[in-house]
C-alpha cells in the first residue's frame, strides 16, 4: 500500500491539533522556585521540548505534501532513486532511500 496525499494531510491535521494542545499547556509558566517541591517546572520544560518536536514534524509533513503535489514524493533527494514504498509506510516524511540514509548514519 502506498502513502496517499490524504494520509499526509491527516497526519498534518493531527500534528497541528497536538500542537494546539501543547501550546495551551504552555500558556501558564509555573514557578521555578528552588526547593519548592513543585514538579510544574519539569512538566512545563517537557511540554516545551514536545512542542519543538511537533513543530519539526509539521514542517516535515508540509514538505512531504509539497513533494507529493509536485510529483517528487518518494524520490531520494540525494541520489534520485525511488524510495521503497515500505520505508514510506513507516516514515512517510522520508527524503532519502535506505542506501543514502545509511551513508548519513
Amino acid at each position: 500500500m502506498n502513502v496517499s496525499l490524504q494520509q499526509l494531510e491527516q497526519e498534518l491535521r493531527d500534528a497541528e491539533a497536538e500542537l494546539d494542545q501543547v501550546n495551551r499547556q504552555l500558556e501558564e509558566k509555573p514557578d521555578f522556585g528552588l526547593g519548592a517541591g513543585n514538579t510544574g517546572g519539569f512538566t512545563w520544560e517537557m511540554a516545551l521540548a514536545r512542542r519543538e518536536r511537533i513543530e519539526q514534524r509539521i514542517d516535515e509533513l508540509q514538505e512531504a505534501i509539497a513533494r507529493y503535489t509536485s510529483g517528487d514524493y518518494g524520490v531520494c533527494q540525494s541520489c534520485g532513486a525511488r524510495i521503497d514504498p515500505e520505508r514510506l509506510e513507516i516514515i512517510p516524511t522520508a527524503t532519502e532511500c535506505m542506501d543514502c540514509a545509511r551513508k548519513v548514519a
